[in-house]
């Protein structure tokens, strides 16, 4: 049930009600620690999935997030739910809305994937601090509107569609379902066959996640996880299957991805010595001005409009989107998702945003910020539970990603195929992301191709100034290569 806010006037109760507006806004205190709880059981498969993600890269240097030599996994872990937490009661707290805020996921591939292969990744959260430096001074000057107003809705649905195969062909690969071949160049499992427990354990981990959700059963990512873990812990005692890599070096295509699935540690002192591992302008003297002005906007661009189209959707639901369509203490609502941002880039676990599954609380009845200082207060709880992150195997978290990946393509329906001038783009922008394995290429194709079809069908004053700028600038920057082979540099 939705409950309208009411426009204008102030709550007359104290304390607790008054602060947050409970009453005000047709909820109750229990409702709100119920929604709270709902979210972060909705969300929390993110403290699993961005140490995956992250801890799954390496650097322009080879080194992989954390120790350098080998993953830390409950390391990724614990600055993962630290920093959510923190930033969930912070946007409780300032902001007064049930809107949770977690590590992106599509950001966080985009950074291990598309930004620190070409620096180290104190270099990569420095850009990742910068932009949410500059999303913050973009609230508080009002630009954010018009550079949301700059870019087609179609072409930014396109964006989050291309992320959501991006990540799901993540998923694949990393699982070892699909695997990389001389002819063909992807095929499914080894040499074509699930012949493997792990992938075994994929399977199952993937139906179970698509029954839960068709089944709309609250929390079906994580119960996923967990179950299929469960399941990977039993096989890998039973059978006995070992890492895809061993000790020798010697290669186990049948082995587990990642972790090798045996119940350790559950508890245990979180490790927050990623926090602050960051340099603001290393990356832009590794890679250049224009390279890491691209990359920035790419990370700002994405961050943007998930988080517009999240506030929005999310406050809809709620009941709190007035007829002008803003909600109350907006602007707060966007500093604090900023902050979150340049907080995610500082703690080493990539950009933080506003998450989609604040709806579930919503769904339960959380109207208020209470919600997310419950839901923060639990995320800080589970610093303490990161070790327990080490037993989950690749295949076991892997099924999230691709679910993750069809949630994302689900708003494909909303372009107009049939319009070439919007679509040829999108198609671009969602194919050139999984296919070259960046999401900047997808994005950059997406900008170029569609201001060059409207230029020469004689719409060059439709394209708003700010993204004739953009064009030209990914342009440039998939020129860089032949410009440089021309004059000799490379």
């Amino acid at each position: 049930m939705k409950f309208v806010n009411p426009r204008g006037g102030s709550s007359t109760n104290s304390g607790l009600d008054g602060f947050f507006s409970i009453s005000e806004r047709g909820s109750t205190v229990s409702r709100e620690i119920r929604g709270g709880l709902a979210t972060f059981f909705t969300m929390a498969y993110i403290v699993v999935l961005n140490p995956l993600i992250l801890g799954f890269g390496k650097d322009a240097d080879g080194q992989v997030l954390g120790d350098g030599s080998a993953p830390n996994i409950p390391m990724i872990a614990a600055a993962t739910a630290f920093v959510a937490g923190v930033l969930t009661i912070l946007m409780g707290l300032v902001a007064r809305a049930p809107f949770a805020i977690a590590a992106g996921l599509g950001l966080n591939a985009f950074v291990a994937f598309g930004i620190a292969t070409d620096m180290s990744w104190e270099d990569a959260m420095g850009l990742v601090v910068l932009e949410g430096i500059i999303i913050a001074v973009l609230v508080l000057t009002g630009f954010r509107m018009a550079v949301f107003q700059a870019i087609p809705a179609q072409l930014k649905t396109a964006i989050s569609v291309g992320i959501g195969l991006f990540i799901a062909l993540i998923g694949f690969v990393d699982s070892g379902f699909v695997r990389g071949n001389a002819a063909p160049p992807l095929t499914m499992g080894i040499a074509g066959e699930i012949i493997s427990w792990p992938m075994f354990v994929f399977v199952v981990g993937l139906l179970t996640t698509i029954v839960l959700l068709v089944r709309k059963v609250k929390g079906a990512i994580l119960i996923g996880i967990v179950s299929a873990t469960i399941l990977a812990i039993v096989v890998e005692a039973l059978a006995n299957v070992g890492p895809a890599t061993l000790a020798d070096g010697t290669k186990n295509p049948a082995g587990w991805q990642l972790n090798v699935p045996t119940f350790g540690d559950v508890f245990g002192l979180p490790d927050l010595s990623l926090l602050g591992q960051f340099s603001l302008f290393g990356g832009i003297g590794k890679v250049g001005v224009l390279a890491a002005v691209l990359l920035v906007f790419t990370l700002l661009i994405t961050d943007f409009f998930d988080t517009m189209g999240t506030v929005v959707g999310v406050g809809t639901q709620a009941g709190l989107v007035r007829e002008d369509g803003t909600l109350p203490r907006t602007r707060e609502i966007l500093f604090v998702d900023s902050i979150a941002a340049a907080a995610g880039g500082a703690g080493s676990v990539s950009s933080n945003t506003t998450y989609v599954e604040s709806a579930a609380g919503v769904g339960e009845g959380a109207r208020t910020g209470l919600a997310s200082v419950i839901t923060g207060l639990l995320f800080l709880l589970a610093t303490f539970l990161s070790p327990l992150v080490s037993v989950v195997p690749y295949e076991a978290a892997a099924p999230a990603l691709v679910v993750v990946g069809f949630l994302m393509m689900t708003s494909v329906k909303s372009i107009e195929w049939d319009d070439f001038e919007i679509s040829i783009p999108a198609f671009l922008t969602i194919v050139l992301m999984p296919f070259t394995y960046s999401i900047a290429n997808g994005i950059g194709a997406g900008f170029v191709s569609y201001v060059l079809i409207k230029a020469v069908r004689g719409k060059a004053r439709e394209v708003h100034p700010l993204l004739w700028v953009v064009a030209a600038l990914f342009a440039l920057y998939f020129a860089l290569g032949p410009v440089k082979v021309l004059l000799g540099l490379q």
